[in-house]
């Protein structure tokens, strides 16, 4: 039948290898448009490629709706496609012009056919759950610092702490250890000189321990989605083989 044709077409490694490299080609044909020196001379070659991807990009989501009928739209991933290409469809003038710049997620569909890299969003997904509670953590550190910083610093300093949204930026800038000691930390120091007594165990607690958490929960849940993925590669081995076990002590018994 003609959708299990297109189904074997759209599994199969041919397949899979040639939508990668549109989108590769794609996203250099973006990236070569946001080049002066390239896009004004080649404007008119870079928009015919371009739109020469889309409508190969359009091409792929008509086979796979044709092979899939309405199940195409229960894949998460198809779903993910759908909505990148029909960003780009959608006319790029008057309020609209920002999705011209919205074209470049089109890069993002290579997750969706590059097994790797869709496992290491699945695994980024499931530790949002986890995620979320550090994050309400951090946010109520950040929260009681902000305060506190801007009670304690904000008469001296009020560039840095001098309300509760500027103490937060200042704060998320010494978590990320960005210019924090001799651009924050001490020339407060000059004024406050027992102010290391809040800094120094904020970014203990901030930088080494939150933020840790954080990748130990990513990384945790990719191993996680990897498990699971080696486990049933494992179980579709073993029934490949007890399937054929099966049919060779069929054949024995025949012959005998």
């Amino acid at each position: 039948m003609l959708p299990d044709r297109f189904i074997k077409l759209i599994e199969s490694r041919t397949f899979t290898n040639a939508v990668i490299a549109v989108i590769v080609f794609n996203a250099i044909i973006l990236g070569l448009e946001a080049i002066p020196a390239v896009q004004v001379p080649y404007a008119g070659l870079l928009y015919a490629l371009d739109r020469a991807c889309l409508a190969i990009f359009v091409g792929e989501l008509v086979v796979k709706l044709l092979a899939y009928g309405p199940r195409f739209f229960r894949g998460g991933w198809n779903v993910f496609d759908f909505l990148i290409v029909g960003i780009s469809l959608m006319p790029a003038s008057g309020g609209l012009s920002v999705l011209r710049a919205l074209r470049i997620l089109r890069v993002l569909r290579v997750i969706s056919v590059a097994p790797s890299l869709r496992r290491v969003v699945e695994g980024f997904v499931s530790a949002l759950p986890g995620m979320g509670s550090v994050f309400l953590l951090m946010g109520l550190i950040f929260y009681i610092g902000a305060v506190m910083a801007t009670k304690l610093f904000g008469p001296s300093f009020p560039e840095w702490f001098g309300h509760l949204g500027l103490s937060a930026y200042t704060l998320f800038q010494i978590m990320t250890l960005e210019s924090w000691s001799m651009g924050v930390v001490r020339p407060v120091m000059e004024v406050y000189p027992y102010a290391w007594a809040f800094f120094v165990p904020f970014i203990m607690v901030t930088t080494f321990a939150v933020v840790n958490l954080l990748v130990g929960l990513i990384v945790n849940s990719m191993q996680d989605a990897h498990a699971e993925e080696s486990n049933a590669a494992t179980d579709l081995y073993r029934a490949e083989m007890m399937a054929r076990l099966e049919a060779i002590e069929k054949a024995i018994k025949e012959r005998s």
